[in-house]
């Protein structure tokens, strides 16, 4: 069935937070195929109407993160699909518009769902640009960018928009995760201090126009750009949480508080054809304030084509599992912890699943086991019943082998990476193949592994890199380096990377170690590639 908005009063140019939800709750309750079309136009989202609750996602918030007052994990969305199967949201080429802080879609607990045609933009969001403007001795001239709103409050000058009030100066002194795109490359961005670090006074000139002082101003440079922003991940852009088979496809996302695209503990999930990245023609360089896709303990394929990536405040892509450290022995089983703070509150463990005992030194495993029962006791502990313990002890990590998922990962276009292009620690068939990698600024692509540090895991065996072009990329095209502190045998096998262009001047290369199994053939770069190895075993053709 196609259901139009209209049948549920929504109409392009009004405000439709309140009139979409319900729109979607009836539909929820409708068997069968259905689909929801919209009619081209603009629609609207307030924060302060969006539904909202308790919702624990990957690489957020921090329970440490939260100011006085704050509920913790508390998520709105102007989008929030739960409990619904085979419903296709079909926006119909029309302009979804966000005013305040929220997530532009949440969609949990769901089966064969697929949003497409839709282009999201968010009203002021807080984020802001500082343009060198002119450049003296001991001062500087920027322009912020002409959307932001600076006001002088109680004395201060402050960014203000729906749902916030921001010092200028908050973060001056401590902030490091600030984007920076200097004037002579436009397509390259680097993590810098904040531009009004070392600042002693500002005054307000004419418009959007601010003069710092400083003792000394020889770190800028006239053009340079710097874009401030709180890097706490308190929304998304889209969030998967425990779905099955979802599409998206032909979505634009022009910004994002947090991570742009997040799923967990989700089987089948791909990103078709879709843009992420500054709208065109707003002048605006950077499009997240935090990776791009982050996938964590997924299942099945998960497939990323013909999209655009430009402008991330963290890496391009993220996939990985999660290792959890045994806190308790029982009789029948174990009790495994969280612990990395930002990753807690949901089980991605199942009954029926197959998990590994893994030593934290070496990352190699001991044994397996089978899981019977998992039961989340609190926010960080989970207790497993198994079909046998022996090769586990306290302090040991285990990673959960049925949950690894496959990555198709071909025919993208990513610039101004403030860090890595791709993270992959997944265990099932992973293919990166002819994708444009053009400026990350560290390396391309990583294969990790650790247990002692971001706890992401794990051991990878089938993985082609091929045909890419790497372009004005900082570091290595490849790096694989498991964070193991002894080497007992290899942490990683069977990686091909073959038939690749480096046109990345002195950078670019290779570097293996605890990987056995690697097969370098047919790459080519204007210099010499410089292959790098410790305790691997490397084939080079």
């Amino acid at each position: 069935m196609i259901y139009n908005v209209r049948d549920f009063g929504i109409k392009a140019g009004e405000d439709i937070t309140v009139s979409l939800q319900n729109a979607l709750r009836q539909l929820a309750k409708k068997d069968g195929e259905k689909t929801l079309l919209f009619e081209r136009g603009e629609y609207y989202f307030n924060a302060s109407d969006a539904y909202s609750r308790r919702l624990f996602i990957t690489n957020t918030v921090g329970d440490k993160e939260w100011k006085r007052g704050e509920v913790p994990h508390l998520h709105r969305a102007a989008i929030w699909l739960e409990n619904v199967k085979d419903i296709t949201v079909d926006g119909g080429g029309s302009i979804f518009v966000m005013s305040g802080k929220m997530s532009n879609a949440v969609i949990i607990a769901c089966q064969n769902v697929r949003l497409t045609n839709l282009k999201i933009i968010v009203r002021n969001p807080d984020m802001h640009e500082f343009k060198v403007l002119s450049k003296g001795r001991n001062h500087i001239d920027f322009d912020i960018d002409e959307e932001s709103q600076v006001k002088k409050i109680s004395g201060k000058y402050c960014f203000v928009g729906d749902g916030y009030v921001t010092p200028l100066e908050k973060f001056k002194n401590t902030a490091r995760w600030i984007a920076k795109i200097e004037d002579r490359d436009k397509d390259s961005t680097w993590r810098t201090a904040h531009p009004l670090n070392a600042s002693f006074c500002l005054k307000r000139l004419d418009g959007n126009k601010i003069r710092a002082y400083y003792l000394s101003t020889s770190r800028f440079a006239v053009g340079d750009r710097f874009y401030v922003y709180d890097h706490r991940r308190d929304c998304c852009g889209i969030a998967i949480d425990r779905c099955k088979d979802v599409v998206l496809d032909k979505i634009s996302q022009h910004f994002n508080y947090g991570l742009a695209l997040v799923c967990q503990d989700s089987e089948g999930v791909s990103l078709t054809d879709s843009i992420f990245a500054p709208e065109d023609g707003s002048g605006k360089l950077i499009a997240s304030a935090a990776d791009f896709l982050h996938f964590c303990s997924c299942r099945g394929e998960i497939a990323i084509k013909n999209n655009y990536f430009a402008g991330a405040g963290d890496d391009c892509l993220n996939v990985h599992g999660i290792h959890f450290l045994i806190s308790k022995l029982h009789a029948d089983g174990v009790s495994v912890k969280f612990s990395h703070p930002q990753t807690h509150g949901f089980n991605p463990l199942r009954s029926g699943d197959e998990i590994a005992f893994v030593d934290t030194d070496t990352l190699l495993e001991s044994s397996r086991a089978k899981i019977l029962e998992a039961n989340l006791e609190n926010e960080y502990t989970i207790r497993l019943r198994l079909d046998k313990i022996e090769g586990a002890s306290v302090g040991m990590a285990i990673e959960n082998k049925s949950a690894i998922a496959d990555l198709d990962f071909s025919h993208n276009k990513m610039t101004r990476i403030i860090t890595r292009g791709v993270l992959v620690t997944s265990g099932g068939k992973i293919r990166i193949c002819d994708n444009d990698f053009d400026s990350t600024s560290m390396h391309s692509i990583l294969i990790s592994d650790d247990a002692k540090n971001w706890y992401e895991s794990g051991s990878v065996s089938d993985v082609e890199i091929a045909r890419n072009r790497f372009g004005r990329c900082i570091g290595y095209t490849a790096q694989v380096l498991p964070e193991n502190r002894a080497h007992r045998g290899a942490v990683h096998k069977n990686i091909h990377i073959f038939d690749n262009v480096i046109e990345s001047g002195d950078q670019g290369g290779f570097y293996f170690k605890s990987a056995d199994g690697v097969v370098l053939e047919n790459n080519s770069s204007s210099r010499p590639l410089k292959v790098e190895s410790v305790n691997s075993q490397v084939i080079e053709k």
